[in-house]
């Protein structure tokens, strides 16, 4: 139930509408940059993803021609006639002061739908068994803090904490253990808001589970504060049910989103937002048959796949028609 690497969804396993990845926003659309293309029935074959270091400038000096090649991506108008964005692992600055930059430099309008940054330095909370944000932090992320361990922050946010014997004791000790590997000192937890929540794998303690994320997701990303934007929340799978050891079936992921969603739709004025990922979402297998084609060339194998599945998968064809 791990997170797939190359990060990357389908927007009909998207629930009420994308929300956004922290800074980088992997959910973008184009809708701003196509707006005027659809009302002039235009449209374009293809896109293009520009890195930018290296690529198009070199500090802040365009390099070679990259101006004038971008000026051709536009109409005389100034409508996009080619829709391009920049793809790059450089970040610290929100993307809309990048867009402005780019387009002093460049001499063209960016806008920011079309900057994604990738910055993993912002606060991010991940919740499930075994260790979820050693997970997290081994998929790059720099400030990363298990739900337990960010609701230790927070006196009395979980109202029923001193009745659950069984637990405080060993989250006591794993969070003073833990928090000086997982936190950095320029973090400040009471005023720095969440900016994205994980549900890494199936929650232990949902009462707790449920009310923090609530207070979070409500909130803006700050417990106790207004009402703001909900920051993204993504689960890294959605069943509802899966075989144990025991005989009959348990509930997974996909039951305490349901449980979640439905607390948080009687409680807040919008609907809860999420993203669901794990099988059978297309873009797993596809990235298995990615990762199966690396596996393939370091092997030597001459062989092309024609259709790549597993035991209690589909084949993969099945999935793509989808």
């Amino acid at each position: 139930m791990r997170f797939q690497r190359r990060l990357a969804f389908r927007v009909s396993q998207i629930k009420n509408r994308p929300p956004f990845l922290f800074q980088s926003q992997a959910s973008r659309s184009f809708c701003q940059l196509q707006s005027k293309q659809q009302q002039e029935k235009r449209c374009s074959s293809f896109g293009i993803a520009f890195d930018i270091d290296g690529v198009i400038l070199r500090g802040r000096v365009p390099i070679g021609g990259s101006p004038q090649a971008l000026r051709r991506l536009y109409e005389d108008s100034g409508s996009l006639k080619v829709p391009f964005l920049f793809l790059t692992n450089g970040g610290g600055i929100p993307e809309s002061r990048r867009a402005i930059e780019l387009s002093e430099i460049l001499g063209v309008k960016i806008l920011p739908s079309q900057v994604l940054l990738k910055d993993i330095n912002q606060l991010i909370i991940a919740t499930g068994k075994g260790e979820p944000a050693l997970v997290m932090s081994e998929y790059g992320f720099k400030k990363v803090l298990s739900l337990e361990e960010y609701a230790s922050f927070f006196e009395n946010i979980d109202p029923v904490s001193q009745y659950k014997r069984w637990t405080t004791e060993q989250v006591s000790n794993r969070t003073k253990g833990s928090l000086s590997l997982n936190m950095t000192p320029r973090c400040n937890v009471s005023s720095e808001a969440v900016k994205a929540v994980f549900i890494v794998s199936d929650p232990v303690d949902w009462g707790r589970d449920i009310q923090v994320l609530s207070d979070v997701l409500r909130s803006g990303g700050l417990p106790g504060q207004e009402n703001g934007h909900q920051p993204p929340l993504y689960f890294a799978a959605d069943d509802l049910e899966y075989q144990a050891a025991f005989p009959s079936q348990r509930l997974g992921m996909g039951a305490f989103r349901i449980a979640l969603e439905s607390v948080f739709n009687r409680i807040h004025h919008n609907a809860l937002e999420y993203v669901s990922f794990g099988k059978p979402i297309p873009f797993v297998f596809k990235n298995a048959e990615a990762i199966l084609s690396q596996l393939q060339l370091c092997c030597h194998i001459e062989s092309n796949f024609k259709e790549c599945g597993g035991p209690g998968s589909p084949p993969l064809k099945t999935l793509y028609d989808w």
